[in-house]
């Protein structure tokens, strides 16, 4: 049996940065969804939060599990699952795209907190403003897609 141990935190936001998530009510139960679907799927989801517009989400991958299929799992059903049980209005969807960097064991309780803290962080500061720091920071380059 493989012993794994790789952590990943993803970022990704609504499509066309859409506030879908509006209130702090909606988002709890966005992130309690999808941390209940990941883990009847195998997925382990370490930590998860947010705000109106992205998520953040540290993943302990398993040994058969790929950035892109966990993304796809995770995205396509809580995507159906908020459009089926929670929305009446335009469709909710996520942005194809998303950030995923790999995450040392020292460095773990940092992220955790960093996770927990969007409502706080997000108070003064946009998700435009931290997305251009992701990008500097990691070297990605910068999506202008919808």
């Amino acid at each position: 049996m493989p012993h794994v141990k790789v952590y990943i935190h993803f970022v990704w936001s609504t499509k066309c940065r859409e506030p879908f998530l509006e209130t702090l009510e909606l988002r709890k139960k966005m992130w309690n969804h999808i941390k209940k679907n990941a883990k009847e799927k195998g997925i382990h989801v370490d930590f998860i939060n947010g705000h109106k517009d992205h998520c953040h989400c540290l993943v302990s991958l398993g040994n058969n599990q790929t950035l892109s299929k966990v993304m796809s799992l995770i995205k396509g059903e809580s995507s159906h699952w908020i459009n089926e049980c929670v929305f009446q209005k335009p469709l909710f969807q996520w942005q194809e795209e998303y950030y995923a960097v790999s995450v040392s064991q020292s460095m773990l309780n940092k992220v955790r907190e960093y996770i927990k803290n969007q409502e706080t962080h997000h108070s003064h500061k946009s998700f435009d403003e931290e997305e251009n720091e992701m990008i500097e920071k990691f070297g990605f380059m910068k999506y202008s897609g919808g």
